[in-house]
């Protein structure tokens, strides 16, 4: 997309800058050779010409004398200004504007064209040049045709009192209106051929990457495998040797206690890490069916209010009601990962609370705490792998909350944290709610067993 949108601005630029140019082009000439007859026409009435009209005719002399030179050779007097018989240079230019002698009330006194005007006497410029000299501006005969008006004030008193000059721009909006198509078709084949080419481009710019994340997948996920069997072992002899010590023996035995105990959190972490590779590859499986959350929620409870009251910690349940769609094992896991998170950072006396709400199409499930909190500036972050609010926090692998996104997400469902430090942490769950569910999506009745999406 980046490609594609410098590649369609540069068009743009280059394309309205062009159609600018031109437009600018047209008008700065037909205005110098409004200019130009109107000086001619001031002296064939023997008037005396104003300063902007010599200068102007002064400017048209040059350039036709720069273009005459492109055909022959110009002598220093050629950029003198020559007499009026010189003008078959630009007498297409020239013909193509009429001449609108006028009274001072802005009526037509004769019609000196050799052809009809194309458009009656424009009164407001009339009145505007008998007010301030001269007038300048673009109006329109119909819907589409525009004539650019050039009105002076005559310097004489006899004749006419405003001569108005104006040129059709039938042949310039056409061209510019050629070009304004081309330049549309030029921008729709660009699309095309800028979205091909940017496509191509980018996939071979992110081509290493993606093998280097799927060679990086790969390989956590062959470690995890590799090193739950050693861990296993390790475990196993350290029991083994544990059970033969005698009671006596007590600093071996804190050895070997200590041993079991890294081996436990190695093995958590190396699941952990497994279980992440399958989220990233998409190869864990889901098993999608009705959950009903009290069933759920109170086999939590039971299972973690015994370590809760070791901590002298208490957990308590609020209104529990809903059914959602999902995969109770996972769900068991988000929700223990959550309680065990509450139980590491709240304080003695402290209590967490279990419950649910319905929100619509959704079923929420808070898991509320009054520990320490988490400082706003974490907030964001909470949910990144190995990231950790408390560096100086033992025990855990930072691993826990990404987990839990992942797994609930893969659910179709949401996963947020709110909190304030020194009031505590709710963590806020919403599931689909399989009440809500069953009648506009079938597919969702029955038992699924899929990888995740």
């Amino acid at each position: 997309m980046l490609y594609l949108l410098v590649g369609l601005f540069l068009i743009a630029v280059v394309g309205l800058g062009t159609y600018r140019l031109l437009s600018d082009y047209f008008q700065a000439s037909t205005d110098l050779a409004l200019q130009h007859k109107m000086a001619h026409e001031f002296e064939t009435l023997g008037a005396p010409v104003p300063p902007a009209l010599m200068a102007a005719d002064r400017d048209w002399y040059v350039k036709r004398s720069i273009r005459d030179s492109r055909k022959r050779t110009a002598e220093p007097s050629r950029m003198l200004r020559p007499n009026i018989g010189a003008e078959e240079f630009f007498h297409s230019e020239l013909t193509a504007i009429f001449v609108l002698p006028l009274n001072k009330e802005g009526h037509l006194l004769y019609d000196p064209n050799p052809y009809l005007a194309p458009l009656a006497p424009n009164t407001q410029a009339a009145m505007a040049a008998l007010a301030t000299g001269s007038d300048l501006r673009t109006v329109t005969l119909g819907k589409e045709t525009r004539v650019r008006l050039l009105t002076f004030r005559l310097t004489r008193n006899d004749g006419p009192g405003v001569l108005q000059l104006g040129r059709i721009l039938v042949d310039q909006d056409r061209i510019l209106h050629q070009l304004l198509l081309g330049f549309l078709g030029l921008s729709g084949l660009s699309v095309i051929f800028l979205g091909a080419g940017s496509w191509l481009l980018a996939g071979r710019a992110l081509l290493p990457a993606q093998i280097s994340w799927e060679r990086q997948q790969a390989f956590i996920a062959s470690a995890s495998h590799e090193l739950r069997t050693p861990l296993a072992i390790i475990r196993a002899s350290a029991e083994v040797v544990l059970r033969g010590l005698k009671p006596a023996d007590s600093d071996r035995r804190e050895l070997l206690t200590d041993v079991i105990q890294e081996s436990d959190h190695m093995s958590r972490l190396v699941n952990d890490l497994l279980l992440l590779s399958r989220l990233d590859a998409q190869r864990l499986e889901l098993e999608h069916k009705k959950v009903f959350l009290p069933d759920l929620l109170n086999n939590v409870y039971r299972q973690m209010s015994k370590l809760a009251e070791e901590q002298q910690i208490t957990i308590q349940t609020g209104p529990l009601a809903g059914t959602i769609w999902g995969d109770s094992h996972r769900l068991h896991q988000v929700l223990l990962i959550l309680l065990d998170n509450a139980l590491r950072h709240t304080p003695v006396g402290g209590r967490i609370t279990l419950e649910t709400q319905p929100q619509g199409r959704f079923i929420q499930i808070k898991v509320q705490d009054t520990g320490s909190g988490i400082a706003s500036e974490h907030l964001p972050h909470i949910f990144e792998r190995f990231y950790q609010a408390n560096k100086n926090e033992t025990g855990g692998s930072g691993l826990g909350l990404s987990i839990a996104k992942a797994l609930i997400k893969a659910q179709q469902g949401q996963i947020r944290l709110e909190s304030q430090v020194g009031k505590g942490t709710q963590a806020l769950l919403l599931l689909p709610n399989a009440s809500e569910t069953d009648s506009g999506h079938g597919l969702l009745g029955r038992k699924l067993s899929r990888k995740v999406p």
